[in-house]
């Protein structure tokens, strides 16, 4: 139950859903086994002794009986499903409200859709067993106890012969529960690699199909659908197994009830209506037990989905927000690097290694370097996406975890290579870090970054929706809404992760042009491959496999004959050879 245990804060706020229905569960119960009661009156006192005036009133109060279970089974059940609903509600959102609070290290493995199969699949899990299952292990508990009871009173002899065989089948559910556990966390962890294959199927459609590659993902689709369908089979097989067993041990009873019962009619000491209520009593317990594989069945996907959930809901968040405030700071723009070293994973190999710089208020700062040589590592410790290993951050000469992520992000505006764009108006995804924001605002934004021309060409304007993932664009076009969604925030540092590499020459030097009115008060920090996008920075930071190995500005770090001047050799070699065929 330790599972259960540790989402008591889910449920439990809702526990007067729970009462309720377990209030009118106890009635509904209790009236269930009144049924065989009247069973047995009927032929002892009516049948037997001839009263037969008796019948008109048995039957009406047998009427009014169902009349009552009737209306307790209807508040029974809504308040029970009120009690499973209202708990994976707050459940949900407290999972999709972690999830976006999770660090950028916790989705560097995570898949994406397993997590879409926690917040679905294993949600419903949960909510079923409580909405149902639990009801159901109670209402077994509650006619076993008051089946008992009656029985007892009718015969002790015969209670003790006829459920002989419990002690048997508690160990056969027992043992059932132990199987089946461990197989019903198998099927939730399969469907989330079924899910994920999916999700990333559909992602990279394109790449799918310009590659010709549909038959390796049908391939790849069939082996996830097959460990799923291995898994549901292997789970069926141990239902196989023991449910015939369960029930073979509660047939034996009902053969003992029948035969010790026959003889006790015989010999005078129970009557013959008592032995037909016992038969009804015995059902009552034995069902319950032999179904208890049922609702272990329920008890174990519960348990398998809320051992999945608390994987995400108690995962590790390192960035820690020392601060709540949701009111931006207005910086000067000043950040500062102080011997930082990043390593993502502890035994890994660092991404930078003893970095520090200086970058004065308003001053632009180039990054460049090969793949993997730390240029976005710099910008992601500025924005608190990872912490440093050793060294500090410095914002305003304060340690960058001294601010509120959110006071710290909203006065940062990030352009990141892969610009991401939801699937709503064009309107609204600019304006996405400024909801506040005016219309002359978003159009002003727009314009700065060049995208306002290609959006009034577009039906709708402003108010086009878009596809998922921005579908309908293209990339430059994508790229120049990111940028005008960072410049609508009006940060005081904006960075820029290759934010011109899905654009053309001519279009790429507009949007600099507009760019260099933009960065005007603002630090901004440019990761580039183009030189073309630094040589005006301040200072120039050439990075190799995670280390500053020279700075300066573009002049001096080309008269340095060092990796700068090499990268500009390259690039210019190139264009000079394109400018030739061109003329050719």
């Amino acid at each position: 139950m330790e599972t259960f245990k540790k989402l008591k804060p889910y449920y439990w706020p809702f526990k007067k859903y729970f009462v309720f229905s377990m209030v009118f569960l106890l009635l509904v119960t209790a009236i269930t086994v009144v049924y065989p009661i009247i069973l047995q009156l009927t032929i002892d006192e009516v049948v037997l002794k001839g009263k037969y005036n008796w019948i008109p009133y048995l039957a009406l109060g047998f009427i009014a009986l169902m009349a009552v279970k009737g209306i307790a089974t209807y508040i029974n059940q809504y308040t029970g499903d009120l009690f499973g609903i209202t708990t994976v509600y707050k459940m949900r959102n407290s999972l999709y409200e972690k999830l976006q609070y999770l660090p950028f290290k916790y989705y560097d493995n995570a898949k994406t859709g397993d997590l879409m199969s926690r917040l679905t699949a294993d949600v419903e899990g949960f909510r079923f067993f409580l909405s149902f299952g639990f009801a159901e292990l109670v209402r077994f508990v509650l006619l076993i106890a008051i089946s008992f009871s009656v029985m007892f009173y009718y015969s002790v002899p015969l209670t003790l012969v006829t459920l002989a065989t419990l002690p048997f089948l508690a160990v056969v559910v027992y043992k059932f529960d132990r199987a089946v556990h461990p197989a019903f966390r198998g099927i939730r962890k399969s469907f989330g690699q079924l899910n994920t294959k999916v999700q990333e199927s559909i992602s990279g459609i394109n790449t799918v199909k310009s590659l010709s590659r549909e038959n390796f993902e049908i391939g790849k689709f069939n082996n996830s659908n097959g460990d799923y369908k291995q898994q549901n089979i292997h789970t069926s097989g141990i239902w196989a197994k023991y449910f015939p067993l369960m029930e073979l041990l509660g047939n034996i009873s009902v053969v003992l009830l029948l035969a010790f019962g026959g003889y006790l009619v015989m010999d005078g000491s129970l009557k013959p209506g008592e032995l037909v209520a016992f038969y009804s009593l015995v059902w009552y317990i034995i069902w319950p037990i032999v179904n208890l594989g049922f609702v272990v069945n329920l008890f174990s996907q519960a348990k398998a989905s809320g051992e999945r959930l608390l994987e995400v809901l108690e995962a590790d968040n390192e960035i820690v927000n020392l601060l709540t405030s949701n009111k931006p700071e207005r910086f000067s723009g000043e950040v500062e690097f102080k011997n930082v070293t990043l390593r993502y994973e502890a035994e890994s190999k660092a991404a930078l290694y003893d970095i520090s710089f200086h970058a004065t208020p308003g001053s632009v700062i180039g990054l460049i370097g090969s793949t993997g040589s730390g240029k976005t590592s710099i910008t992601q410790l500025i924005t608190r996406f990872y912490e440093p290993s050793t060294g500090e951050v410095f914002i305003n000469g304060k340690p960058v975890n001294q601010y509120s992520l959110h006071s710290l992000r909203s006065s940062i505006g990030l352009v990141l290579q892969e610009s991401f764009l939801f699937s709503t108006t064009i309107k609204e995804n600019i304006s996405y870090g400024c909801p506040e924001a005016t219309m002359d605002q978003i159009v002003d934004a727009a314009k700065r970054a060049q995208a306002h021309d290609f959006i009034m060409e577009l039906p709708r304007g402003y108010e086009t929706v878009l596809g998922e993932r921005g579908m309908g664009l293209s990339g430059g076009q994508k790229q120049r809404i990111a940028i005008a969604r960072a410049i609508c925030v009006n940060p005081s540092i904006l960075i820029l992760d290759d934010a011109t590499s899905a654009v053309d020459m001519e279009t790429e030097l507009n949007i600099q042009k507009a760019l260099r009115e933009v960065m005007k008060g603002r630090t901004t920090f440019i990761i580039a491959h183009r030189i073309s996008s630094l040589k005006h920075a301040d200072e120039i930071l050439v990075l190799e496999n995670g280390r500053i190995v020279e700075r300066g500005i573009h002049d001096a770090l080309i008269e340095n004959n060092g990796p700068y001047q090499r990268i500009y050799a390259i690039q210019y070699k190139d264009q000079q050879a394109v400018m030739t065929s061109k003329t050719g």
